[in-house]
């Protein structure tokens, strides 16, 4: 089939890459030309594992191309993708609609045929009756068929999402609508990969509920890994007692210092909004986000705990920085705001992470950076985890210890094994555990 994704970020670099490795000829569209360019020589603007060889392999088979030019690409596409961004808008939390109404009036002047126009961007509920409605308002003559087809990707997993999903959510009630994206999706029915169709509003805010339950467990069990260092428990033996009963499940019961990233956040307050906009409110939700927000902060004073609350002066380094491993995204990573704190307290902050220093330096000019983690640590006063990358979970422990001017190391994911640490004569906090 010939598929246009228009946008060539996360979602639509990655499900175009995907739909082109089933068969599809994909055409992705982003107005961004240095982007187009390079996308087109084949550098991948993102670290994602294995994006880039699927992205080379399809292109240099002719079924993946690159383009700024919208009119040609979606004039005689069967299925047009809107994969644009939806940021938090300023004032409100609210989704910013602006980039899906843009490219909606765009493409309603130059779609030519039948076409089914799917929106893979999160949006709020109501988002696809505004985009028909531009359709019909722009060309009257127009037919198309709106569809909510959201993603459930997960950064640092993404292809492997792609093509082994739990599920495939498809919102239309529209017949013609269904045998296209049956079409598009027919290679996953070889993983039985279950295709749910629905109302379009019932898909729409199926994805906002899906992110909103996740960030809500995180939060659950980072207060109760809070209560468990209180009264002497353990945190992850907790989560593995309760994970193992098949109502609760063990995913996203990982004590930490809260959670970031594209997703959770944004998708947490535009749904906050959106009960509020309809009388609903979540009360749930709304604790969610000002826990965690509280939490990331807190975290600073973890750091501070061995030093008596007193870091002026002191060299802190800090291990990873991106939100989660596998990715080099620095949206609302715990790391920002923890780091902030740790400035703010007149430290001195050091940091390391294998691939996402590039865009934190955007981030925090103000920080040193290093080439690996023994050069972060090098007379630091204590050294912090903030991101669970493979290769922070077997340093150098001796070598660590000699490198650092005092043996701290705050914890923040629970990589190391508290008597391990302490037996080699670092002083040690973790979260949820004994410390």
């Amino acid at each position: 089939m010939r598929i246009v994704l228009v946008g060539t970020g996360y979602v639509g670099l990655v499900s175009g890459a995907c739909f082109a490795d089933f068969g599809h000829h994909v055409t992705c569209v982003d107005k961004d030309d240095a982007k187009i360019s390079s996308l087109t020589r084949g550098e991948i603007p993102i670290f994602e594992p294995d994006l880039e060889r699927l992205v080379q392999s399809n292109a240099s088979a002719g079924r993946l191309v690159f383009t700024t030019d919208l009119v040609g690409a979606v004039a005689d596409a069967q299925a047009i993708f809107i994969a644009v961004g939806t940021p938090s808008r300023r004032g409100d939390g609210h989704a910013d609609l602006g980039q899906v109404y843009a490219v909606s009036r765009e493409i309603a002047k130059a779609v030519r045929r039948f076409a089914v126009v799917v929106t893979k961007s999160t949006v709020p509920v109501g988002t696809g009756d505004e985009v028909e409605r531009i359709f019909m308002e722009v060309n009257p003559s127009t037919n198309v068929s709106v569809v909510s087809n959201p993603e459930f990707l997960r950064e640092g997993a993404a292809v492997r999402d792609f093509k082994h999903p739990d599920r495939i959510v498809v919102g239309t009630l529209d017949e013609r609508a269904r045998k296209v994206l049956g079409e598009i999706y027919r290679p996953l029915c070889l993983n039985q990969a279950p295709i749910m169709y629905t109302s379009r509003r019932t898909a729409e805010l199926i994805k906002y509920a899906a992110n909103a339950f996740l960030a809500t467990k995180i939060t659950f069990i980072n207060e109760i890994a809070d209560l468990a260092e209180k009264v002497g428990a353990n945190v992850q033996e907790i989560a593995r007692g309760i994970g193992m009963d098949n109502r609760i499940g063990s995913k996203f019961l990982h004590a930490g210092p809260g959670f970031g990233g594209s997703c959770f956040p944004k998708d947490t307050r535009a749904l906050i909004k959106t009960a509020r906009d309809f009388d609903a409110p979540l009360r749930i939700l709304e604790v969610v986000c000002s826990v965690n927000d509280a939490r990331k902060r807190a975290m600073a004073r973890r750091v501070a705990v061995p030093f008596g609350g007193n870091l002026r002066g002191r060299t802190i380094a800090v291990l990873g920085l991106t939100f989660k491993p596998n990715t080099d995204d620095m949206r609302e990573a715990p790391s920002i705001a923890l780091i902030t704190a740790l400035l703010d307290m007149g430290a001195v902050v050091r940091a390391f992470d294998p691939v996402g220093m590039e865009l934190a330096r955007i981030e925090m000019p103000d920080i040193q950076y290093s080439r690996d983690p023994y050069e972060c640590a090098n007379g630091a006063d204590a050294l912090v985890i903030v991101t669970e990358w493979e290769q922070f979970r077997a340093l150098d422990l001796d070598r660590l210890k000699r490198e650092m001017v005092c043996p701290v190391v705050v914890d923040l994911r629970n990589v190391y094994d508290p008597g391990e640490l302490t037996r080699r004569g670092f002083l040690y906090q973790s979260i949820g555990r004994a410390n």
